[in-house]
């Protein structure tokens, strides 16, 4: 419990220097946005393109287009030449966060994600309702409160894109492990196959070398057999006649 109590009071702390961070920036000063967009754990904050360009989700085009011009401005390096590799990444971020909402297809997984954060904590504050009318209890739960609503939705919101962003990268790895090793096989097969055909063409090149050598020993072999069996005349025996 103690660890689960820590990880909601640093949870708590994150929120509240966001939302404060975000009230400032209703001045919409570069520096501020800059220091928003580039803040310890904005590489998952920044998952979220809404959040990045700090719009709602159900902004039209046009607004769309509105805020992406007011903050590509802000935090633009030519605009920030004392910074400007942290207005670099700045605007990479934004960038990179509307041109994601343009995308229908990623638009559309982007509401989702959001939509589902806030089902799962209607949902949550169902169970804890039905508990409570079991128990006896008032059925008010911290979330009635609408700030502590937003609160619920953001934190369970940026959990999934965080978790969709992890199942990626693993996949990312799991293709490129895969191709690595397609591409291994493939350098393999050739090498094997650059080795028959030459073994093949040594094979065919030193073949009439081979003939003729064949041909001198068979050739040699027969000379020698010729030789053994080489009969030579005997001159006649001469027989002693025999005197009366």
């Amino acid at each position: 419990m103690a660890a689960g109590g820590s990880g909601e009071d640093a949870f708590q702390t994150f929120y509240t220097e966001v939302k404060q961070i975000e009230k400032r920036d209703s001045v919409l000063t570069s520096k501020q946005q800059i220091d928003r967009l580039l803040r310890p754990g904005a590489s998952y904050f920044n998952l979220n393109p809404f959040e990045v360009l700090q719009i709602d989700p159900e902004a039209t085009e046009e607004e769309l287009k509105k805020r992406f011009r007011q903050l590509s401005i802000l935090v633009h390096p030519d605009k920030n030449q004392d910074d400007a590799d942290r207005a670099q990444q700045a605007f990479e971020a934004v960038d990179k966060a509307y041109k994601m909402l343009l995308e229908p297809e990623q638009k559309k997984k982007a509401l989702d994600v959001i939509h589902a954060g806030k089902e799962y904590v209607e949902h949550m504050m169902s169970q804890k309702k039905k508990q409570l009318k079991k128990d006896g209890k008032p059925i008010d739960v911290e979330e009635d409160d609408p700030e502590m609503f937003r609160q619920a939705v953001y934190k369970q919101t940026m959990k999934l894109f965080a978790e969709l962003e992890i199942k990626r990268k693993e996949r990312e790895a799991k293709d490129m492990h895969e191709r690595k090793r397609q591409r291994e096989e493939e350098i393999e097969t050739q090498e094997r196959a650059k080795r028959e055909r030459e073994w093949q063409k040594n094979f065919e090149e030193t073949r009439d070398g081979r003939v003729d050598s064949w041909r001198s020993f068979q050739a040699k072999g027969k000379t020698k057999k010729e030789k053994k069996n080489r009969t030579f005349l005997k001159p006649p025996k001469v027989k002693m006649e025999q005197r009366e």
